[in-house]
């Protein structure tokens, strides 16, 4: 028996809004009708009408589930170098309180409407969570390693994580352009050309990053001192950090996450080098770590494809995709129907999920959502209800 759903708006995302729409769910989840007002009222249907307006759910192209039990615990705006400091010296702990505080984000991301997650992934202990989730998961095992003699060893590791998630998606990925050696980069691209993999990557975070990479200067020597590791064999490369990694990932559909300080000049050699590239805002994180936001403006201007993250609850005190939508509508005032297909379709084409999620559509299972707008489509309130 069909379910019919209807509220004061549906956003099908392919297409215009529909005023007072009707959807029509299957006992699966499945859509099986989109109406509009007068095609509800002429079929006499049973219909559930909710003040509102229904979207399909959200994909949170960025995560790290890992983190969870950091929740409170990291202190806010230091500046990425210190956060990282702060991460290293803190993940560790109690093997049952990570786990718990994983479940926790899991069942709080399902309630946050949010349907898939692109989670990062370090070691295997959220297999068990991502393996008996409502929520589809693909996990990036990131690889880390700055020195080129410890390549071939770091792919083996990974590779280890990767074989221990069995049939679960997952990708080998690098880390960030900083932890990750010309050598090892190529290791992760000649993976991923051989398994059609799809790759994400933490981008220009900082200007410190950038710095590195053009003149070996900047906050990361004192990240590379606090490791302890020598990096006497690096030469800056005069170039920025995109500039001088994107050649190593030139055919791989790529995830840019963060891209907090990415130039106009960064982002025309970007589109030069790969034309299948998705750049990832995850602006509470920003907030939290370097009290800066990405130019956004910019990345509209330049017609990228943008999807939206979370980031971890070691740098947001949430993991609500509709939270970051908010964040982006009031500090850089982008219309909602462009923020929602950020949040959606764009999510879903980059975890190649499309066919079945990412917007309203008769064959979809795209989860719904209700959501509450003002008139002129202001999201009100980072609470919603997940009608499937």
């Amino acid at each position: 028996m069909l379910k019919y759903f209807s509220a004061d708006w549906i956003f099908p995302v392919s297409s215009l809004p529909i005023k007072n729409g009707v959807v029509a769910v299957n006992p699966d989840g499945v859509i099986e009708e989109v109406l509009t007002e007068e095609e509800g009222k002429n079929l006499d249907l049973d219909i559930i009408k909710y003040k509102g307006s229904i979207v399909p759910g959200f994909i949170n192209t960025h995560c790290h589930l890992e983190l969870s039990h950091l929740l409170g615990q990291i202190p806010e705006q230091t500046g990425l170098v210190e956060f990282v400091q702060s991460i290293i010296k803190s993940r560790q702990g109690d093997i049952e309180e990570i786990k718990a505080a994983m479940y926790a984000a899991d069942q709080k991301m399902f309630e946050n409407g949010i349907v898939a997650v692109g989670d990062i992934s370090n070691q295997i202990s959220s297999k068990e969570i991502k393996a008996h989730s409502k929520i589809y998961y693909h996990t990036f095992i990131e690889a880390m390693g700055f020195n080129p003699e410890r390549a071939d060893a770091t792919m083996d590791y990974v590779k280890g994580i990767k074989q221990a998630f069995e049939s679960l998606p997952a990708s080998i990925v690098p880390h960030a352009p900083y932890s990750v050696s010309p050598e090892l980069f190529e290791l992760i691209k000649a993976e991923a050309e051989k398994d059609n993999a799809f790759i994400s990557v933490h981008n220009q975070e900082t200007d410190d990053e950038n710095a590195f990479f053009e003149n070996k200067t900047g906050g990361f020597l004192a990240l590379y001192e606090f490791l302890g590791l020598d990096i006497s064999f690096f030469s800056p490369t005069k170039k920025t950090s995109l500039q001088t990694w994107l050649p190593y990932i030139k055919k791989q559909k790529t995830l840019l996450v963060h891209n907090t300080v990415s130039s106009k000049a960064d982002i025309a050699f970007a589109k030069q080098i790969n034309n299948d590239l998705y750049w990832c805002l995850c602006p509470q994180a920003n907030l939290y770590i370097e009290n800066a936001l990405p130019d956004v403006d910019l990345l509209i201007e330049e017609n990228v494809k943008i999807t939206l993250g979370t980031d971890s609850l070691a740098s947001n005190s949430q993991l609500n995709i509709l939270s970051e939508m908010i964040t982006l509508q009031k500090h850089k005032e982008v219309a909602f129907e462009k923020l929602l297909s950020w949040a959606t379709i764009n999510g879903a084409e980059f975890l190649e999920l499309e066919q079945q999620i990412g917007t309203i559509e008769i064959g979809k299972k795209p989860g719904l959502n209700l959501i509450q707008l003002s008139n002129d489509f202001m999201i009100e309130s980072d609470q919603l209800q997940r009608l499937i």
